[in-house]
């Protein structure tokens, strides 16, 4: 039986490698273009914030230093938080490209985080009718100087309707850097990135971090009450987007996240807050789901060893294969994050980690707690 289970590894992996649109090569890169656009157009950048006192300041700080040469304005929506958020978003900008939107009381049936976004393009299109693109960022998230720069050019330059990127996450503490690659790792294999970027295929993801969206875009689809109620609100609208026009999500080495997860309690909680909603919350597919994880990530090494030991000559050439394929794929994500190569053979174990969270958050959800974050409980 292992060695059947120990081929079926083997074989997903080598379709993974070589079939399922090249996801880990982490290749979809946003390119260093000088030249743009002949006429730079008008940005809005809606933030959208709630209880983020600790790290909207050095957000917006870096909004205020962009070398756009266009005309850009920053609002961040103070999405009726507890703490200090807007009063250290205003030190940090200056009156003439920053306004702060106080967020109204949420809707029935509207996730926060989206009514936040909806409020902020609100404004931002009343202040600035001409606008033509937005730029919906965390307010944890830091851009270097040419960001928005680079990104309006890029979409310019292939006429995009929504350009995306996946930032570089906080990888520092032991949990950080054994967790927060690995989970990259899984969002490209889910969302494979060269597949997002084909015109032509039906796949769609974005990044929330990081999302410049044409303003017509937006508003062929109905705005953001196209999207109301979804949690995963980036890759809900990049589905909304696509089928009108093309979407490009990439990876980001220079624009990163501010927020520490605080061990492995943060990143369990942003895992398990999404994702039964990402297996819409279907017993079968998460059943599907745990299976497929402990074949792809758990028969490998458990083959190889137990092959070696065993003195088992296929079973340890199929485990030794799947392991190996794994860790070349798991590796340019190690290198994006400067981590040694030999990191690659302990995916399977945060890969455990990550079906327990998945398990969590379906237990979370019978428990008729839902995707509880920031204070708000989704069921």
């Amino acid at each position: 039986m292992l060695t059947l289970l120990a081929l079926l590894a083997c074989a997903a992996w080598l379709y993974l490698a070589f079939r399922h649109g090249r996801f880990w090569r982490g290749d979809q890169r946003l390119d260093d273009i000088i030249a743009g656009p002949t006429e730079w157009p008008s940005i809005a950048v809606v933030i959208p914030a709630r209880n983020e006192a600790d790290v909207i300041g050095r957000a917006v700080a870096s909004h205020m230093a962009q070398d756009y040469p266009g005309a850009f304005h920053v609002f961040v929506v103070d999405d009726r938080s507890t703490d200090a958020t807007a009063t250290v978003a205003r030190e940090a900008g200056d009156d003439t490209r920053l306004t702060i939107v106080t967020a109204p009381p949420l809707p029935d049936g509207w996730a926060g985080k989206v009514a936040a976004m909806a409020a902020g393009t609100a404004e931002a299109m009343r202040r600035m009718p001409n606008a033509r693109y937005i730029l919906f960022t965390d307010a944890d998230i830091e851009h270097p100087a040419d960001h928005l720069r680079r990104l309006v050019a890029k979409a310019e330059a292939n006429r995009l309707d929504m350009t995306s990127l996946m930032v570089k996450l906080e990888a520092r503490t032991f949990w950080e850097r054994l967790l927060i690659p690995a989970f990259v790792f899984f969002f490209q294999k889910l969302y494979p990135f060269p597949l997002v970027n084909d015109p032509s295929h039906r796949m769609a993801g974005a990044a929330g971090g990081c999302m410049l969206v044409r303003r017509t875009a937006l508003e062929r689809i109905g705005g953001m009450a196209a999207i109301k109620g979804e949690i995963i609100d980036d890759c809900a609208l990049a589905r909304a987007i696509k089928p009108g026009g093309p979407i490009w999500l990439g990876l980001s080495a220079d624009a990163r996240s501010l927020r520490p997860y605080g061990g492995l309690g943060g990143i369990w909680r942003m895992v398990a807050r999404s994702a039964f909603n990402q297996l819409r919350y279907s017993t079968a597919l998460l059943a599907g789901c745990v299976l497929g994880m402990l074949l792809l990530y758990i028969v490998p090494p458990w083959a190889a060893l137990d092959g070696l030991f065993d003195n088992h000559a296929l079973l340890a050439l199929l485990g030794v294969t799947a392991w190996a394929t794994m860790a070349v794929c798991y590796k340019p994500t190690l290198d994006l994050y400067r981590r040694p190569a030999w990191e690659a053979l302990l995916l399977p174990v945060a890969a455990i980690f990550y079906v327990l969270m998945t398990v969590d958050s379906a237990r979370a959800h019978w428990a008729g707690r839902g995707g509880a974050w920031k204070g708000r409980t989704y069921t």
